[in-house]
């Protein structure tokens, strides 16, 4: 077995670089046709807007931003969102996993959400909650890794480049011997 050639961390905080390298991650995965809550064409400019608030949600604590890197940059990433109601302390929700092109089948996105599980562990989180189109690859993964399925939501989103799709809601329980 080969060793893969990217790492995962974890950033504490997100520079310019990075916004940069994130946003070209972001504008690949919705050119490849991911329902990840932006329309074809993404620009640069409105990708680079989205991080940079993400970056402020960093900085503030209210989510965990995972990056995977190889040679050529951040190939990918996953967020933890913590800013929840205050009868939810215990739980995050998972968004944009993202993976790029480049990058995909190699065992990344596998290993940002068992990066993401650690992360919550280790900020005291005990649930995790998501949502993936229905027929995507990512729910696929999601299943694959032991996550549950709640449910489908016909009918939820639109595909970057137009029509509808449907979503399904996942749970992950880690609470220990559950």
């Amino acid at each position: 077995m080969t060793m893969p050639n990217w790492s995962v961390r974890r950033l504490p905080t997100v520079d310019d670089a990075q916004i940069g390298e994130l946003a070209g991650v972001l504008v690949d995965c919705v050119e490849g046709g991911a329902s990840v809550s932006f329309m074809h064409p993404l620009t640069r400019d409105r990708a680079v807007a989205f991080w940079r608030k993400v970056a402020t949600g960093v900085s503030a604590g209210e989510r965990a931003l995972l990056v995977a890197e190889d040679a050529d940059g951040i190939c990918g990433t996953v967020q933890l969102i913590f800013d929840l109601p205050e009868n939810q302390p215990h739980r995050a929700d998972l968004a944009k996993m993202l993976v790029h092109r480049r990058v995909r089948r190699q065992g990344l996105g596998a290993a940002l959400m068992c990066a993401a599980e650690v992360t919550a562990r280790e900020c005291g989180k005990t649930l995790l909650v998501l949502d993936a189109v229905t027929t995507g690859d990512a729910a696929r993964l999601y299943e694959r890794l032991g996550w549950k399925r709640v449910g489908d939501i016909p009918d939820y989103a639109l595909f970057p480049k137009g029509g509808f799709c449907s979503t399904t809601v996942f749970y992950r329980s880690l609470r220990t011997g559950s």
